[in-house]
């Protein structure tokens, strides 16, 4: 891949999938924790809601500060105050003093304080690379490296329990924080231009707000994406643990799905996709035909295919949807519009276990899984036509200033680059 021979791109690919490793093996250890300290499924379960809550009352506001500073220095300053709240959480817990009210508050925190982590993130990749017909591949290969760590931190839990303690644990999610720090530091890129004058909070995040809405396409494929995941990622976790019914099957076919997110990442970094709002919202539908027969299956070997399926059309939700913000919002409202979606992401991610958990108990299993499929598939075609809607009454579009000082101009599905020459 040309793009991780660049190396600024390399040092983000690298330092970002050093941290959602950290990510991935903090959730499992503060699950592990909460149960530990409780013996309680509910306390894990208000551990799990404490790491999303604040993420998503909180996104799309600090992701203002990610458009009005300069991004790279406040994903460091946001790496260095996470690494000091894992190191109090580590110094409470040896001294015996880590309960489950500190847990929960511990983990509130790192997530208020990683808030606008994500947005910057995802925003600075116009930054390092500004050529459009690339942004598909880089955003591919970020999720490749980010679904891959996340996937492995887990796994990691049980060796250093074993050979260590969740002292150890802890120790070494500060480290790769400090690791992601160091990644980005040594980042070189421009800060954006500013787009004249001092401007206020609340007036920025309405000019945001603005900006989506002059975009109508991202819009819609935005809430799709949060309608459907709040119909769908609930499943993926209640649900599956009642079509299972056993621990190791129930681990196994979570492992199926991640790498099959991993390889629908990696195929979608070699593929450029033209209609970046429609694969987006198809994918969706994909997702769902394949998750709603899954409630009736009783063999292992077809629970994994069918997860194979939905994890191959899980890449295909995100990649596209990231690449056709980047492309469609002015950059100094970039970071706010990926907040917006972030900040909906957290919000689904916490009411879906309920829904599924309700739907089951209404309806059962296989009834609750057919009417999630459904709902995700009736919630793209309503979709679809709404995009063909207003591709055909999208207005022209103003240019503006990218990173690198090049006039960008934006369509419904394509993106034009015209250099700014001067007078």
């Amino acid at each position: 891949m040309s793009l991780l021979r660049d190396r600024n791109f390399l040092l983000l690919f690298a330092g970002q999938g050093i941290s959602r490793f950290g990510d991935g093996l903090y959730t499992a250890a503060t699950a592990w924790l909460a149960w530990s300290l409780t013996k309680d499924p509910t306390a894990v379960a208000l551990v799990s809601v404490s790491a999303f809550a604040p993420a998503f009352v909180a996104t799309f506001v600090v992701a203002s500060y990610a458009d009005r500073r300069d991004r790279r220095k406040l994903m460091i300053a946001t790496d260095l105050a996470r690494v000091a709240v894992v190191a109090v959480a580590s110094v409470l817990l040896s001294l015996g003093l880590l309960n489950l009210p500190l847990l929960v508050a511990t983990t509130a925190l790192l997530a208020l304080i990683g808030a606008p982590f994500a947005p910057a993130r995802n925003a600075i990749v116009t930054q390092i690379v500004p050529e459009v017909d690339r942004l598909q591949q880089a955003n591919g290969l970020l999720q490749v490296a980010f679904r891959a760590a996340f996937f492995v931190g887990p796994l990691m839990l049980a060796p250093l329990l074993a050979f260590g303690s969740l002292q150890s644990v802890l120790v070494v999610n500060g480290l790769t924080f400090l690791g992601s720090a160091a990644a980005v530091a040594a980042i070189r890129v421009t800060r954006s231009a500013p787009t004249g004058g001092q401007t206020g909070l609340w007036s920025d995040l309405g000019a945001g707000l603005r900006a989506v809405r002059a975009a109508p396409d991202v819009l819609v494929v935005i809430v799709t994406f949060v309608l459907a995941l709040t119909l769908t990622s609930g499943f993926l976790t209640v649900g599956l643990v009642a079509v299972v019914g056993q621990g190791g099957q129930y681990g196994l076919l979570l492992g199926v799905a991640g790498v099959a997110e991993v390889v629908g990442a990696l195929l979608l970094a070699g593929l450029r996709i033209r209609r970046l709002a429609v694969a987006a919202v198809l994918a969706w539908a994909l997702l769902g035909i394949f998750r709603a027969p899954l409630g009736t299956v009783t063999s292992p070997a077809v629970a994994a295919l069918l997860l194979t399926a939905t994890g191959l059309a899980s890449a295909l939700t995100d990649i596209p949807l990231i690449a056709l913000v980047q492309q469609r919002i002015p950059s100094h409202h970039l970071a706010k519009a990926l907040g917006l979606w972030e900040a909906g992401v957290a919000g689904a991610l916490s009411i879906s276990p309920f829904v599924a958990s309700t739907a089951i108990t209404l309806a059962g299993v296989e009834n609750a899984f057919l009417l999630s499929g459904a709902a995700v598939v009736v919630l793209t075609v309503t979709a679809t036509l709404t995009l063909a809607r207003v591709g055909a009454r999208q207005p022209g579009q103003e240019p503006f200033l990218t990173a690198d000082g090049t006039e960008r101009v934006a369509a419904p599905e394509e993106t034009a680059v015209i250099t700014v020459k001067p007078e």
